[in-house]
């Protein structure tokens, strides 16, 4: 890789871990940067995942107080979210590189969507009380969404937060602690397994490693003071852009 390429991705992946922290989408920012720099689709996807995995995990400390709170009601959850990603990853190595090329602009553009949506979902969620049908249905739901993580992944965040508050995470700080704990097991079960096959591209990977660590440890702090009503539009926006894109041009 140049020069050119390396600071190409090393940003992009800078802006996705803070946003993965903040307020989700970080692979609206990430993915199509790994395609922009040559990669085939599903190796930009594997790549990805190796690369956004410290957004998640270096968010950690800013959320230590309602993490300690939570403590072994996030065994159960991330027990589901562990198995589910690792079915969506060997999911994604059993269709092949072809058919998840054609799924891109389908898969951005329903990303889209999900991010758009979970707010209204997640409002609706924090009008009731959970029922134990309710929490019930949040594990089969955070389960499917761990699959998707696993699969895919774009806008994971915003989806998992609503799943999350369905199960009775209502207070949105702990609700996000649990986010990032969560989708920081679904990214390494993901990790491990497209690793071990051979699907990353780990000169890529590694310089956009940095780069995710450290927004993520920032954006991590910044999310407990910070507005997300701005950033989580520019997340939509920029969805909009490349579904649009793909949808013309291909991944």
């Amino acid at each position: 890789m140049d020069i050119l390429t390396i600071s190409f991705l090393f940003g992009a992946a800078l802006i996705g871990g803070g946003m993965s922290a903040v307020a989700g989408g970080a692979s609206f920012f990430t993915f199509p940067a790994l395609l922009f720099a040559g990669l085939p689709p599903l190796e930009a996807n594997a790549t990805n995942f190796v690369a956004m995995t410290p957004a998640n995990i270096t968010a950690l400390p800013a959320f230590r107080d309602e993490l300690r709170g939570l403590g072994r009601a996030l065994f159960l959850p991330s027990l589901i979210a562990g198995v589910g990603g690792i079915a969506g990853a060997f999911l994604l190595l059993a269709i092949g590189g072809g058919f998840f090329a054609q799924a891109v602009p389908y898969l951005m553009g329903g990303a889209t969507a999900l991010f758009a949506a979970a707010p209204i979902l997640r409002k609706q969620m924090e009008r009731r009380k959970s029922t134990f049908a309710e929490r019930e249905l949040g594990l089969f739901l955070l389960f499917v969404a761990a699959v998707y993580g696993g699969y895919f992944g774009a806008g994971l965040g915003q989806i998992m937060l609503a799943v999350l508050i369905l199960i009775g995470h209502t207070n949105l700080h702990e609700a996000n602690a649990a986010k990032n704990a969560i989708n920081s097991v679904i990214s390494l079960v993901a990790v491990v397994i497209y690793g071990l096959t051979g699907a990353v591209a780990w000169p890529a990977a590694i310089v956009m490693v940095f780069g995710a660590s450290i927004g993520g440890y920032l954006g991590g702090h910044m999310s407990l003071r910070i507005s997300q009503k701005t950033l989580r539009l520019a997340v939509i926006w920029l969805g909009v852009v490349l579904t649009g894109f793909y949808f013309v041009n291909g991944a």
